[in-house]
């Protein structure tokens, strides 16, 4: 088998021009791939069966490689196995239809309902600014939208009688979201008077606004909301996607229906919708864990029931 890997080698480095790292990686996997083989007793390529790869990467798995470095390692063995195929000096491929392991999906960090409270009350609404940054908070967190679809808000995407908002999504996309009550009697206050004392004798489309009379930018948000976050007593990083996060997570806990969420969300596929499932199903099995008597972490001594006289 070595000299099939030096062919192979030789092939990636001519006629593929891979870089020399890659080049390097490919063969260390192969190595390793072999060794696997022979332990099982294949000293011919013509005989490795797909459940033989599938145990090798069972095997890698057992030994701490991460799904990632399992992908790229079945990425170097399916190359090998095709080059055969193609030279010739194979007939089948093992890899044919091995699925490539796929990295866990990270859940999505969000905030807590008690940590939210605490930041939409940071702003301080006796000053403009505070009234703006109070509505800003309040829309974000009502809505989910993105940071840019938030600062991009105009004036005439807003149907607060209607309790709604336009959104410009991804592509120019547009979406209609509904709006709370609570988001809607901020951002009503903040129109009555403090945006034009904002903007002075500026005149602008934008809905939330600078001193500069231009509309605010996704930095200058960012920025405004850590100020916050500070203020509040929140220490966990934070940014605007993370309260996107919290306000899709909260829904999905509370019942919503998952396409609306998705609807509301903008997201044009349903599976990137569903990993709040995944968050919500993790809290309901702490919750369970922690409450049921006859989970595996439930075993702490109850209290002895008090005797009661007859």
């Amino acid at each position: 088998m070595e000299g099939l890997l030096d062919a192979f080698i030789a092939f990636i480095r001519a006629e593929r021009g891979l870089s020399g790292k890659t080049v390097d990686a490919y063969a260390a996997d192969l190595t390793v791939y072999f060794k696997d083989l022979r332990a099982r007793g294949i000293e011919n390529v013509e005989r490795v069966k797909q459940e033989d790869v599938a145990e090798h990467l069972r095997r890698l798995g057992q030994r701490g490689l991460s799904r990632r470095s399992q992908a790229r390692h079945l990425a170097a063995v399916r190359g090998f196995h095709r080059f055969l195929i193609a030279e010739k000096l194979a007939e089948k491929d093992p890899t044919e239809d091995l699925d490539t392991p796929r990295s866990a999906r990270k859940l999505p960090s969000f905030l807590t309902l008690e940590e939210v409270e605490q930041l939409l009350a940071a702003p301080d609404e006796r000053h403009p600014a505070g009234m703006r940054d109070k509505a800003m908070l309040e829309v974000l967190y009502a809505t989910g939208l993105r940071v840019s679809e938030l600062c991009s808000l105009g004036l005439n995407d807003l149907q607060l009688g209607a309790g709604y908002l336009v959104a410009k999504g991804k592509g120019s996309k547009e979406r209609v979201v509904p709006v709370g009550r609570m988001a809607v009697e901020k951002v009503q206050a903040y129109l009555a008077g403090p945006r034009q004392h904002l903007l002075g004798k500026r005149e602008s489309r934008a809905l939330f606004v600078t001193p500069r009379g231009g509309p605010f930018t996704r930095m200058g948000f960012w920025k405004l909301l850590r100020r916050y976050a500070l203020k509040a007593g929140i220490r966990k990083p934070i940014s605007p996607h993370k309260l996107r996060h919290s306000f899709a997570t909260h829904l999905v806990e509370r019942g919503a229906d998952l396409r609306a969420v998705q609807q509301m969300l903008g997201h044009a596929d349903l599976a990137t919708t569903q990993i709040y499932t995944h968050v919500n199903g993790e809290r309901l099995r702490a919750v369970y864990d922690q409450h049921h008597p006859r989970s595996d972490s439930a075993g702490a001594p109850r209290p002895k029931r008090r005797k009661t006289g007859s």
